[in-house]
C-alpha cells in the first residue's frame, strides 16, 4: 500500500461515520471530493481539506430496520431509511464480490440517476474508482455508503426507458422541452426538476443512441453540458456543474457493466442532465457558443487553483473537466474549470 492509499484510506474512515446529508438535503461531498484530490495528484490536501469540510456535516444515521433482500422496493427512495440501506450493502458486499452488486445494483437503480441531484451516482462512481485502486474494507464500505445513499435518495424523471433512439446528445438537447422560469419550483435541484411538464418531457428519455461507444456517447455528452454550463454559470453555475460530473462519471462506471445495464445508465444519465437544461438553463440550446478557447492551458495550475478554492464542488468538477480535455482536447472543460475555481472560491 501506498503513502496515497493510506491518505485515501483514512480519509474514507473519517467520512465513514458522517451522514450522506447535511443541512436540510445538500448531499456530504466528503468522500467524494477526497478522492477527487488524490485523481487530481493532490493528496497532500486530503488531510487539512477533510478536517475543515467535516465540521458541517451530521452523525452517520443509525440502522434500525433491516432491508430483506426481497422487499427492497418498499424502501426505496425513504431518505429516513438511509441507515437500513448502507446496512443492506455492508452485507451484500460482505457476501458477494463488489463487482457483482455493482452490475445488480445499477441496473436497478439507473432510472433514478437524478436522485440527491445525480451525487447518488457521482458518490458511487467515485467508489469504484477508489476500488480500481485495490479493493479494501474502507472502499467497500465507501461503495455502500455511495450504493446506499441512491437508494436512499432514488428518485425518477418521467418516461421509461424502452429502446435506444437516433439522436447525439449534442443534438437532442435542442429539442428538449424547457420549464417557463415563471413556473419553475425553488429549492434544491432534486426539487426543482420536478417542474418538467411530464407529457412534453416523457419522449426525451428515447431520444438518443446508446448503442455505440460508450466513450463516445460521453463525451459528446460532457462536451455539450460543459458549453451549457458557461451559457448558464452566472444563474445557475451548481446545476450545470452535475451535466458534467454526473456523465463524467458513467466513464469510470463503464468498464464494470455489462451492454444493457451500461446503456440504460447513458440513457438515463442524459436524462438526468436534459433535466437540468430543462428546469435551469435561460439560454436557448441553439444560441449556445460552440467553441471555446482558453488562454492558456496549463493544467497543474487548474488543480492547484481548484485544491486553493476549497470549495467541494470546485474540486470535482475541476478533476472531471481536465479528465474530459486529456481525452477531447476541447478547450471548453479549461475555460470552465478556470470559471469554476474563481467562481466559487471559498
Amino acid at each position: 500500500m501506498t503513502a496515497v492509499d493510506t491518505v485515501l484510506d483514512e480519509a474514507l474512515d473519517r467520512f465513514a461515520s458522517t451522514g450522506p446529508e447535511f443541512s436540510g438535503g445538500l448531499s456530504n461531498h466528503g468522500p467524494m471530493a477526497v478522492e477527487a484530490l488524490v485523481a487530481l495528484g493532490r493528496a497532500d490536501a486530503v488531510a487539512g481539506w477533510s478536517e475543515w469540510y467535516a465540521q458541517r456535516l451530521t452523525k452517520h444515521p443509525q440502522a434500525r430496520n433491516a432491508i430483506a433482500p426481497d422487499e427492497w422496493r418498499e424502501a426505496l427512495g425513504d431518505i429516513a431509511r438511509a441507515g437500513d440501506w448502507v446496512a443492506f450493502f455492508d452485507r451484500a458486499l460482505a457476501e458477494q464480490p463488489w463487482t457483482d452488486v455493482l452490475e445488480a445494483w445499477v441496473a436497478r437503480l439507473a432510472p433514478g440517476i437524478i436522485a440527491g441531484a445525480t451525487h447518488g451516482v457521482l458518490r458511487t462512481a467515485h467508489a469504484v474508482r477508489s476500488l480500481d485502486r485495490g479493493e479494501n474494507a474502507h472502499r467497500l464500505h465507501e461503495l455502500a455508503e455511495a450504493l446506499g445513499y441512491w437508494a436512499a435518495r432514488y428518485q425518477t424523471l418521467p418516461g421509461t426507458w424502452r429502446g435506444s433512439g437516433a439522436l447525439a446528445p449534442s443534438a437532442a438537447v435542442a429539442t428538449v422541452p424547457r420549464v417557463d422560469p415563471e413556473r419553475g419550483r425553488p429549492g434544491l435541484i432534486f426539487e426543482a426538476v420536478k417542474a418538467v411538464d411530464p407529457e412534453r418531457f416523457a419522449p426525451v428519455l428515447g431520444q438518443v443512441d446508446v448503442t455505440g461507444d460508450a466513450g463516445a456517447f460521453v463525451s459528446d455528452l460532457t462536451r455539450t453540458f460543459v458549453r451549457h454550463y458557461l451559457a448558464n454559470a452566472e444563474r445557475a453555475s451548481i446545476a450545470f456543474v452535475h451535466s458534467v460530473t454526473a456523465p463524467s462519471a458513467l466513464r469510470i462506471l463503464a468498464p464494470h457493466l455489462s451492454d444493457g445495464t451500461r446503456q440504460a445508465a447513458m440513457a438515463y444519465a442524459w436524462q438526468a442532465c436534459a433535466s437540468l437544461y430543462a428546469t435551469y438553463g435561460r439560454v436557448d440550446a441553439r444560441d449556445v457558443p460552440g467553441s471555446f478557447e482558453p488562454a492558456t492551458v496549463d493544467l497543474e495550475d487548474l488543480a492547484d487553483r481548484a485544491v486553493a478554492a476549497r470549495d467541494e464542488h470546485a474540486i470535482k468538477f475541476t478533476e472531471a473537466c481536465l479528465r474530459e480535455y486529456r481525452l477531447s482536447s476541447d478547450g471548453a472543460f479549461i475555460v470552465a474549470a478556470s470559471d469554476v475555481v474563481d467562481r466559487m472560491r471559498r
